[in-house]
C-alpha cells in the first residue's frame, strides 16, 4: 500500500505552521490567522476517535473549517484502531488535505487512557494506528462508501451540511497521514520512539521538544528535536520541530541550523497574535478590530458555539498599550459581539 504525501510534498522549506492547540485553535481563531498572515499550514483541535466512532456529533465542531485555511489537517487522538480508521475516511470525506495523529498531549485525563502522550509508551499500538489511517485514507480513494467504512449514522447524517460540495463530488485523493508527538513520556526517548515511528512512514512528523513529564513547564529541548530531525533527514518524510519559538526570524534560523529540520510549528506564540505568520507588528486599531472582527464572525458562522470560548482570544487581543488592562477585565464580562464592539468604542473615545 503505497501512500502519497498529499500536500507535504509540495511546501517548500521553511515550513512555518499553526500548532494545534486544544481550547484555542478552534474555526474562528484559524479563520483570523489565515486572514493576517499566512501560515504554511494549520491543525484542529484534537478531537477523540471513539466518540466519534460512537456518534457524537458535537464533536464534529472541531472540523469545520474554511477555504481560506488550506492546507488544512484534522488531528485525532485515541487508542481504538478501527476508530482511527473510520473516522479517517469520514475526513477525507469532508474534504480534508491531511490527518494528523496526536501522540503528544500531555493532559492526565488523556495520557492516562494511553493516547496522546501516553502511546509512546505503547509504540507497537502506536505504528498500528498510524497503518489505520493510512489504510482509511487508501480505502477512501479507493472509492468505499461511508456506511462500509463504518462510520456512525449519525455522523454520516451531520457531516452532509459540512461540506464545501454534495459526497458524490468530493475528491478522491488520498490524503496524507502525519505524527505530532513529544520527545518522550516521562524520560527522553528521542531517537528510539523516532526509529518506531518512521517504520509506519508518515508523511510528516512533528517533534515538541519536551517529555510529558515536563508538560509546558522549563524549556523546549532543540537538542533532542535536532537528534529526530537527523534520523528523518534524506528520507521521503518532511519533519517539523515545536517549542518556545517567538519569532518567524527565529523559526527561520532553526531550520537553517539544523540538519533535517523542514520546518516549526508555532503554538503560544500565536496568542492574541494572528498576525505572527506575516512578520507584522500589529498597531493598537489593528487589535482592536481584530477582537471586534473575531467576534462577529464566531457569532455569524458558529452560533451554536458559546460566546465565552472566545473571550481568552480577546484578552489576549489587549496587550502594549495604555488601557490594556482595563479593557482585558471588560472583554471578560461580553456575552456577544455586540458587547465588544461597545467595549471597544469606549475604549476609544476615552
Amino acid at each position: 500500500m503505497k501512500m502519497s504525501r498529499g500536500f507535504w510534498a509540495k511546501l517548500n522549506a521553511p515550513i512555518i505552521g499553526l500548532s494545534p492547540m486544544d481550547g484555542v485553535t478552534d474555526a474562528s481563531f484559524r479563520y483570523m490567522v489565515c486572514t493576517k498572515s499566512s501560515p504554511d499550514l494549520v491543525m484542529t483541535e484534537f478531537t477523540n476517535v471513539e466518540g466519534l466512532a460512537r456518534g457524537a456529533v458535537t464533536m464534529l465542531r472541531a472540523f469545520h473549517y474554511s477555504g481560506v485555511e488550506r492546507p488544512v489537517v484534522a488531528q485525532i487522538y485515541g487508542v481504538e484502531v478501527e476508530s482511527f480508521y473510520s473516522t479517517t475516511v469520514m475526513l477525507a470525506s469532508l474534504g480534508f488535505d491531511g490527518v494528523d495523529i496526536n501522540m503528544g498531549c500531555p493532559a492526565n485525563k488523556v495520557a492516562k487512557l494511553g493516547s496522546g502522550a501516553g502511546l509512546i509508551r505503547t509504540p507497537e499500538l502506536a505504528k498500528e494506528l498510524v497503518r489505520a489511517c493510512q489504510r482509511g485514507a487508501w480505502d477512501w480513494h479507493n472509492g468505499i462508501s461511508l456506511e462500509e467504512a463504518g462510520v456512525h449514522p449519525d455522523i454520516i447524517e451531520a457531516c452532509k451540511s459540512m461540506r464545501p460540495r454534495p459526497l458524490d463530488e468530493m475528491p478522491r485523493d488520498i490524503i496524507p497521514v502525519s505524527v505530532k508527538t513529544r520527545v518522550g513520556f516521562d524520560e527522553v526517548v528521542t531517537e528510539e520512539w523516532t526509529k518506531h515511528l518512521l517504520e509506519v512512514e508518515p508523511a510528516n512528523l512533528s517533534m515538541h521538544g519536551r517529555t510529558l513529564k515536563q508538560m509546558y513547564t522549563g524549556l523546549a529541548s532543540w537538542e533532542e528535536i535536532a537528534k529526530s530531525a537527523a534520523l528523518c533527514k534524506d528520507l521521503p518524510i518532511s519533519f517539523l520541530g515545536n517549542g518556545d519559538v517567538k519569532s518567524m526570524s527565529q523559526a527561520r534560523e532553526l531550520v537553517n541550523q539544523i540538519p533535517g529540520l523542514d520546518g516549526v510549528l508555532i503554538g503560544r506564540a500565536t496568542f492574541g497574535n494572528p498576525w505572527f505568520f506575516g512578520d507584522h507588528e500589529p498597531t493598537k486599531e489593528e487589535r482592536l478590530q481584530a477582537a471586534v472582527d473575531h467576534a462577529d464572525y464566531l457569532e455569524a458562522n458558529y452560533p451554536d458555539q458559546a460566546f465565552f470560548t472566545i473571550r481568552k482570544h480577546l484578552a489576549w487581543y489587549c496587550q502594549g498599550f495604555e488601557g490594556a488592562r482595563e479593557m482585558r477585565k471588560n472583554l471578560m464580562q461580553t456575552m456577544n459581539a455586540k458587547d465588544v464592539r461597545q467595549v471597544v468604542q469606549q475604549h476609544k473615545s476615552t
